[in-house]
């Protein structure tokens, strides 16, 4: 019996990019298509098959710490993106300043996706969702460039809403417009006081 059930859902991908290793900021440069390798995007900022640990596990690791890369990718969706803008009045939320590796549409709540939930391409490509990614004041900074005075209303309004890291558990390709098959973890949510 498979542990991952296919779902009703499936989502589009609408906008890819990168964030090169050599940068001064986070943005992340448009691409019409991505091919993923086990270390994910070659010449991406977050591939390889480790990385240094981070904020996101001090609890278990000092920082700097060599551990496996389940953060290859940084996956948002346009109805959170909306979300995000209509909390800091604006019009919309440039994927690129997020530091966004894709954007997707057609999954609801998606940020709240279970981790270990697979997104999988027309190819078989899969990518595994770790966790959901937490707002941080580097894509302020990046709003705050190019609209002053917006960048501080950032992390509270993405609360919630910042999308998921992932890794990629296939390779394949992957390409504006590509259906992505939704399938998620085969048990019940973790109820410890059950």
């Amino acid at each position: 019996m498979s542990a991952q059930k296919l779902t009703a859902y499936t989502a589009r991908i609408v906008w890819l990019g990168t964030v090169p290793e050599a940068r001064d900021n986070i943005r992340s440069a448009p691409r019409d298509a991505v091919e993923l390798s086990y270390a994910g995007v070659a010449g991406e900022m977050h591939s390889g098959l480790t990385r240094p640990s981070c904020v996101r596990v001090k609890t278990q690791y000092p920082q700097g710490t060599e551990i496996a890369n389940t953060r290859q990718l940084s996956i948002v969706s346009t109805e959170e993106l909306a979300e995000i803008a209509q909390r800091m009045d604006m019009a919309a939320i440039d994927p690129a300043w997020l530091g966004a590796s894709m954007v997707i549409e057609g999954i609801p709540d998606f940020t709240h996706v279970a981790p270990s939930a697979r997104l999988q391409g027309p190819d078989g490509a899969s990518l595994v969702i770790d966790m959901h990614n937490r707002p941080c004041l580097y894509p302020a900074r990046e709003i705050d460039k190019d609209h002053p005075g917006r960048g501080p209303k950032f992390k509270t309004a993405a609360k919630g809403r910042r999308g998921v890291t992932a890794w990629v558990e296939r390779e394949g390709r992957m390409a504006l417009g590509d259906r992505l098959r939704l399938f998620v973890p085969d048990q019940r949510a973790w109820a410890p006081d059950r």
